[in-house]
């Protein structure tokens, strides 16, 4: 294992380095979290279509899938194009975790995570999450026990602490890192502040000088500036974007073109914009079935046309229509009319 001075390997191909974690070596890097109710095979395959070398799946109970209940299994499920994937898993019984993940292998996973970052009050209520940053013994438990489960490569995902008076994610990441993780995510705030206040960007460069495997920076990235600036201040070696994906999967395309050229890309034209609803919608109808598609959809929805001139109107009218057909219909009249044609951002890619 190299020293914590020596980066982990890391090779150029066509303006962009590769990385490896673990045995899996992917083209950049740039990562779609797992974020419950979104990130499904069919948002992950929008993503990988901009760029996104790595998706995760949606955060999946170890004990539902070991159980079989709920749609935990359903989770599982993706599509030959969606690879490589990594499937996260959350709990707190290190038995559970170790048979969920040979399950996540045998359906298919390239790679596991255990979630030991997310605040939800019904996952850390019963140790998981967030909660396992307050018990290191078993954070250590846990990752010996689903490595020695598991062959393929094993990541972690942290929060910085439980709260601002616990701050321990530098212990807590050598302690996954000696127990066997091949990489380590961080997202740099407390458990107790969720989402709320900004992301200390200077946690995650101290877990990653005193780490030897990769770390992947996470919290706050909005834009494809985000991605560089967090490159900059945290030196990681990998960024995993969240929230700021959201109606926005071009943010991976766009900083792979400005890391290529150094230039800060547009948003996309009404056309393009367009063309990725209308596939994604496709997506998770093919997915889901045209009733429980459409209404899984609607958020997607939201997001994609947040911001746009006039967009609050057009999805109080969306919200009422019925079928694929006239979802697309009203879509195409809104986005090619003239209030959203003559925006600003869309005047800047027609130019």
């Amino acid at each position: 294992m190299p020293s914590p001075s020596e980066p982990p390997e890391r090779v150029k191909l066509c303006g962009h380095e590769i990385m490896n974690i673990g045995s899996l070596s992917l083209s950049n890097g740039l990562f779609l979290a797992p974020m419950a109710g979104i990130s499904d095979s069919a948002f992950r395959m929008v993503a990988r279509s901009f760029g996104a070398s790595l998706c995760y799946s949606e955060m999946i109970s170890a004990e539902g899938l070991v159980r079989g209940t709920g749609r935990s299994f359903e989770y599982l499920a993706s599509p030959p194009g969606d690879k490589p994937l990594g499937i996260q898993l959350f709990g707190a019984n290190p038995e559970a975790l170790a048979e969920a993940a040979i399950i996540a292998v045998e359906q298919g996973a390239d790679l596991v995570d255990i979630n030991m970052g997310c605040p939800v009050k019904k996952v850390i209520r019963n140790g998981a999450g967030a909660a396992l940053m307050k018990d290191p013994a078993r954070v250590a438990a846990i990752v010996s026990v689903v490595r020695r489960a598991v062959t393929c490569p094993l990541t972690v995902k942290l929060r910085s602490g439980w709260s601002e008076a616990s701050i321990n994610v530098v212990e807590i990441a050598r302690i996954v890192q000696d127990c066997g993780v091949d990489a380590v995510t961080v997202h740099p705030r407390t458990a107790v502040r969720g989402f709320r206040g900004g992301a200390d960007w200077r946690l995650t460069a101290q877990v990653k000088n005193v780490l030897s495997v990769p770390v992947i920076g996470s919290g706050d990235i909005w834009t494809a500036a985000d991605i560089r600036r967090i490159r900059d201040v945290a030196g990681c070696d990998a960024v995993m974007v969240a929230r700021g994906s959201l109606g926005n999967p071009w943010i991976f395309r766009d900083a792979l073109r400005e890391e290529e050229s150094g230039l800060s890309a547009g948003g996309p034209s009404p056309t393009e914009r367009e063309e990725t609803i209308r596939r994604h919608m496709h997506l998770a109808l093919d997915l889901y079935g045209e009733n429980r598609g459409m209404f899984i959809f609607r958020k997607h929805m939201l997001w994609y046309t947040k911001g746009l001139p006039g967009g609050a109107r057009f999805r109080k009218t969306v919200l009422e229509e019925k079928s694929r057909e006239a979802v697309l219909e009203s879509l195409h009249r809104f986005l090619h009319s003239t209030e959203v044609l003559m925006s600003p951002d869309s005047q800047e890619r027609l130019v």
